[in-house]
């Protein structure tokens, strides 16, 4: 993601008239406005751009777990190091920009939707599953932009667990059966996506815990 490790990032801030948002600075750190179209984002259009080929490719191999499911996963993993690259960039750099806020959260939805939703239709993966972990991050990332646009919740070290647990899951469900672990992979593959299934539903409920208490404190402070 590109300005966090883990859960999106919280809403932009509205201000008053700015200037075009493609000018600033691109790529060098600095303090002045960086443009919206800086690396650090032009490495998270990238990650959406890439979504669409690798599931594609999934789909092409169409379940025979050959050459073309292979690259299928490299590619997804690449994809989704850029996720670690951009927030890099974007911290290191103060390259963050309203616009980065937005597209982070879309991006990894767009990876790890189009990865789960792939192996579904390939029957490789329950969709319940899939219908489950999509509620909770479509849920978790709507509500941040509509009930919570003036205040932030920050992301708890569950919610970065979880991120990283649907990734490495993921990764190895795309990982072709003839690579060495033979059949063993089955398992691994069942472990590592219950345990980002139950990272998921317990880092939202925690999230929308998080989310009632900063609310019912700041509801408190208005009445006084």
């Amino acid at each position: 993601m590109a300005h966090s490790a883990s859960e999106p990032s919280d809403p932009p801030e509205r201000s008053g008239p700015r200037t075009n948002p493609l000018r600033g600075r691109v790529a060098r750190a600095g303090e002045t406005p960086a443009s919206a179209g800086n690396i650090a984002n032009i490495i998270t259009v990238a990650r959406i751009l890439l979504a669409p080929v690798f599931v594609w490719m999934v789909l092409a191999d169409a379940g025979e777990h050959g050459p073309l499911r292979l690259a299928a996963g490299l590619l997804f993993i690449l994809a989704i190091a850029t996720d670690f690259v951009d927030g890099l960039l974007a911290r290191r750099r103060n390259l963050v920009t309203d616009f980065g806020k937005l597209l982070d959260p879309i991006a990894d939805k767009v990876l790890v939707g189009g990865a789960l939703v792939s192996l579904s239709i390939l029957g490789e993966l329950p969709a319940w599953v899939t219908a489950v972990i999509l509620v909770r991050e479509l849920g978790i990332t709507g509500f941040r932009f509509v009930a919570l646009r003036d205040r932030v919740i920050p992301a708890s070290w569950l919610g970065k667990v979880k991120t990283w647990a649907q990734a490495i899951a993921i990764s190895f469900a795309l990982v072709p059966l003839w690579i060495p672990l033979g059949q063993w992979i089955h398992l691994v593959n069942a472990v590592l996506m219950s345990i980002a299934l139950v990272l998921t539903v317990v880092s939202g409920v925690e999230y929308l815990w998080q989310a009632w208490r900063v609310s019912r404190r700041a509801g408190g402070a208005e009445t006084r």
